[in-house]
C-alpha cells in the first residue's frame, strides 16, 4: 500500500521514464491493475501505463471497457488530468472491431454527465462524440430518432447501470446534447448544433481542445471586439417610420 501523493507522483511519470528503461515491463502489470482497480486520479493515471503493456506488450485485461465506463463519473470533467484521461480516452474508443451498444453507452453517459460540465469541457466533449459517430456509424440512430425521449424520466437509459451491455443506451436519443444547444455560451451552443446537420467524414481534431482552460475561455472573450453600439436613434413618428409619411396621415400611434 503506497500513499495516495506517492501512487500519483510514479504514475504520472511511469510511462515516460520508467517503463521504456526496463528489460521486462510486463513485471509492471500487478502493480497498474491494482491501480487502475483504485478509482478516481490514481485509476485515470494508471491508464497511461496500461496502454503501454496492452498496445505493446499484449496485455489482456478482462473487464477493461467495463472499467474505463466506470470512471466516467460528475468529475471527470473537472479533475486535473481530465485531458491525459480523453486523449487515451479516444485512443482506446478508436477501434472499429468495438460493438455499437459499448460506444453508445459511452456517448450517452457522457453526455448526461456534459449537463453539469464546464465550457471548456462541453467545447471538448461535444466534437469528442462527434468522432465516435463517424467511428461508429451504427451508433447514430441516437441522433435521429424522432421519437426518443425527451427528458430524463422517459429515458430507458439506465445511468447506474455499471454493465455497458445492460444501460439500454442504444434505445435512447441524446437529447442531452439538444438541450446544450440552449447553452448560456454561444460557443457551446454553437458546437452542440453541428450535430443537427450531417456529420463530415473528417475526424475533429482534439489537440487542441483537451488541456483548454475557464482562463483561456474568458482571455478570448475579453479580447473580442465589440460591435458598435448606437447611442442615440431617431424616434419613429409614422407608421413605417418615416417622417413624411402618408399613414400618418391618417393613422396615429399611441
Amino acid at each position: 500500500q503506497l500513499p495516495t501523493g506517492l501512487y500519483k507522483k510514479v504514475l504520472v511519470i511511469l510511462h515516460d521514464s520508467i517503463l521504456p528503461y526496463m528489460n521486462e515491463p510486463t513485471l509492471m502489470i500487478d502493480f497498474l491493475t491494482v491501480a487502475y482497480g483504485i478509482g478516481g486520479a490514481i485509476s485515470l493515471l494508471a491508464l497511461n501505463g496500461l496502454f503501454i503493456l496492452i498496445h505493446e506488450h499484449n496485455l489482456e485485461y478482462p473487464d477493461f471497457y467495463k472499467k474505463l465506463y466506470s470512471l466516467l463519473d460528475p468529475s471527470i470533467y473537472h479533475v486535473k488530468y481530465r485531458g491525459r484521461f480523453f486523449h487515451l480516452a479516444d485512443l482506446f474508443l478508436s477501434s472499429s472491431h468495438l460493438p455499437a451498444y459499448l460506444v453508445a453507452a459511452f456517448i450517452k453517459r457522457l453526455s448526461r454527465l456534459a449537463l453539469t460540465a464546464p465550457p471548456e469541457a462541453l467545447l471538448m466533449i461535444i466534437p469528442f462524440i462527434c468522432n465516435l459517430f463517424r467511428r461508429h456509424p451504427a451508433c447514430k440512430v441516437l441522433i435521429h430518432r424522432p421519437n426518443g425521449p425527451e427528458d430524463m424520466s422517459e429515458d430507458p437509459y439506465i445511468m447506474e447501470e455499471e454493465e455497458p451491455s445492460k444501460s439500454r443506451a442504444l434505445e435512447s436519443c441524446l437529447w442531452e446534447i439538444q438541450a446544450l444547444q440552449n447553452h448560456y455560451h454561444p460557443d457551446v451552443a454553437k458546437t452542440a448544433a453541428i450535430l443537427n446537420q450531417a456529420l463530415s467524414e473528417i475526424e475533429d481534431d482534439l489537440s487542441g481542445l483537451l488541456e483548454l482552460s475557464a482562463y483561456e475561455l474568458f482571455d478570448k472573450e475579453v479580447k473580442k471586439k465589440a460591435a458598435d453600439v448606437p447611442l442615440e436613434f431617431e424616434q419613429i413618428r409614422g407608421l413605417f417610420g418615416k417622417k413624411n409619411d402618408i399613414f400618418g396621415e391618417h393613422f396615429a400611434l399611441d
